[in-house]
């Protein structure tokens, strides 16, 4: 491919899957096999003083040369308001996904193969004095996936903590006065999130939208449990894990927690985390806990920005009646978080959270939590309008505990809980004033008891989710008329033998054609490519919609 002089000429030769951002005409590529697309370039002056007009050009003066003297909160910044600008989601690559970018199917030293031209080099082997070079994007040919400048020019920041420990962030591929085997494909590096460099820029990526990647034919993978012993043995670890959340960050990993006690009422309480990264979850390690205090009852929100809310329930004593609640904030993904600040401070009742919060249409988020340690004691709402900083209870109660809730189509709610039934069937409760008030009415569903919990969400597809249980076991049910009728219902097997143990107050079970788990607290979320995430007690299941509706039971 002939040497680009100039980025304008870049935009009518990328790809054609390559889309322009609103306003700062930034190319986007999408990643071959991934939910991904990512910056053709790394971000240039031009387009990070749009975000930053304050910012001064050091080293790199062009337009086009690729920005440099960002630190990490700085690039991570930039992201937040292409994403606030755009509506659509943008964040750093994860250093799994500048890797595989990077390489584009090689497996050799450079994605040039062994060696790196010698032609495209910035001043490499230089490691005393930073010689002045052009900074220039796009000016060598991409690699096989169309992205550009992936050996150095500029060193680009990465989502991900080098450790836990540390505080350092991962930097990948090398950059310009750089000796060249810091340019290959497998070199990392690390620096403090606040340091800015010469050396140092970024690219971003883009998550693509379920419904833009929600695959056409139906999904149904094996149960595998989430919740491994942990590899670190001070790790507390106790016999009952129960009471999971779960949430997908913005660098597409799954984030479960769950709390691990000996007892529900014990002071030992601690809760616990796994991540799940190419379907693989990771051995369980310490999330939250507070000394000789139990914590019951968790949940985790991820914002449309990529920031993650993590709620929490905290007693006074050992039990878990009256609790106080607190909110925790990662902008990393989890990586690190907030210093716990407490939303609802008062420890009584209507304090003890359910996994599943949500964001309206008009920005509120709206927390579900018991309203009382009996089952049936209801559920409370707590409702925030600015992002999380302030809360109040709306002083209602939802029919039945550990209640789902949905926003519908025309802004009123609705819910279904435990507990509370009406005519024999499962309570669905409707507001059409935000939560201060509701009717009840009998839903379609049988009611659930002891050691069993619903979801209920919106998918990305449109319809109404409901997961619960019957007499036959675990099912999924839709709504498309905003849950009004459900003509949708299928028990969560494939017909395969297994017998499986649920943990918990579930325990071993055998799934079969027409039995499916027969009870076990849910959480739910959906990923990018449209798959359906329901953890159960200890077990995780992945589906999407079309194998709901594949079979109408």
């Amino acid at each position: 491919m002939t040497i680009l002089p100039v980025l304008s000429l870049l935009f009518a030769l990328l790809p054609a899957d390559t889309v322009r951002v609103a306003g700062i005409g930034l190319p986007l590529v999408q990643i071959p096999e991934t939910t991904i697309q990512m910056g053709a370039t790394e971000v240039t002056n031009a387009q990070y003083e749009a975000y930053d007009p304050s910012h001064g050009r050091a080293f790199s003066t062009g337009d086009d040369d690729a920005v440099t003297m960002v630190s990490w909160d700085d690039a991570a910044g930039f992201c937040r308001w292409l994403s606030a600008r755009t509506g659509r989601t943008f964040r750093l690559p994860t250093e799994a996904e500048w890797e595989y970018a990077c390489r584009a199917g090689t497996r050799t030293a450079f994605n040039t193969g062994d060696s790196f031209p010698e032609s495209q080099g910035k001043a490499q082997g230089n490691n005393r004095d930073k010689v002045p070079v052009p900074l220039r994007v796009a000016q060598f040919p991409p690699n096989a996936w169309g992205l550009y400048d992936m050996h150095g020019n500029v060193e680009e920041w990465c989502l991900d903590a080098w450790d836990d420990n540390t505080g350092f962030r991962v930097t990948r591929g090398g950059s310009h006065n750089v000796e060249l085997r810091y340019l290959r494909s497998d070199a990392r590096a690390a620096a403090l999130p606040e340091d800015r460099s010469v050396l140092r820029g970024f690219r971003i990526v883009e998550v693509l939208p379920a419904t833009m990647l929600c695959r056409p034919e139906p999904v149904f993978l094996a149960p595998q449990p989430y919740i491994l012993p942990p590899d670190d043995p001070s790790t507390p670890f106790f016999p009952h894990n129960h009471q999971p959340a779960v949430t997908v960050t913005r660098s597409g990993d799954l984030l479960a927690v769950w709390y691990s006690c000996r007892a529900e009422a014990g002071r030992e309480m601690v809760v616990l985390q796994a991540r799940c990264h190419d379907g693989q979850w990771s051995p369980a390690r310490l999330f939250f806990q507070v000394p000789e205090r139990n914590v019951t009852g968790t949940a985790l929100l991820t914002l449309p920005d990529g920031t993650l809310l993590h709620f929490n329930g905290v007693s006074d004593a050992g039990e878990w009646r009256d609790l106080a609640i607190l909110l925790r904030r990662s902008e990393d993904d989890g990586q690190s978080w907030s210093h716990p600040r407490l939303i609802a401070p008062e420890h009584t009742v209507r304090h003890q959270v359910i996994a599943g919060p949500i964001v309206t249409s008009d920005g509120r988020i709206l927390l579900c939590c018991d309203a009382g340690p009996g089952g049936e004691d209801g559920t409370a709402l707590h409702v925030s309008r600015d992002g999380g900083q302030t809360w109040e209870d709306t002083g209602s109660t939802i029919a039945g505990i550990h209640a789902g809730i949905v926003e519908r189509a025309d802004g009123t709610l609705l819910a279904l809980g435990r507990g509370n039934a009406v005519d024999g069937k499962m309570p669905c409760s409707r507001s059409t004033d935000g939560g201060r008030s509701w009717t009840l009415t009998a839903s379609p569903f049988p009611p659930i008891g002891s050691g069993q919990r619903l979801v209920l969400r919106r998918l990305a597809e449109g319809p109404i989710l409901l997961c619960s249980f019957d007499e036959n076991g675990l099912f999924a049910a839709l709504s498309y008329d905003e849950g009004e009728t459900w003509p949708v219902r299928r028990h969560l097997t494939d017909g395969a033998v297994r017998t499986m143990d649920g943990g918990a107050w579930t325990g071993s079970f055998t799934m079969d054609a027409v039995h499916a788990e027969p009870k076990g607290y849910l959480a739910c979320t959906q990923s990018p490519d449209g798959i359906i995430h329901l953890l159960s007690s200890r077990l995780h299941y992945r589906f999407n919609l079309r194998w709901i509706e594949a079979s109408k039971e």
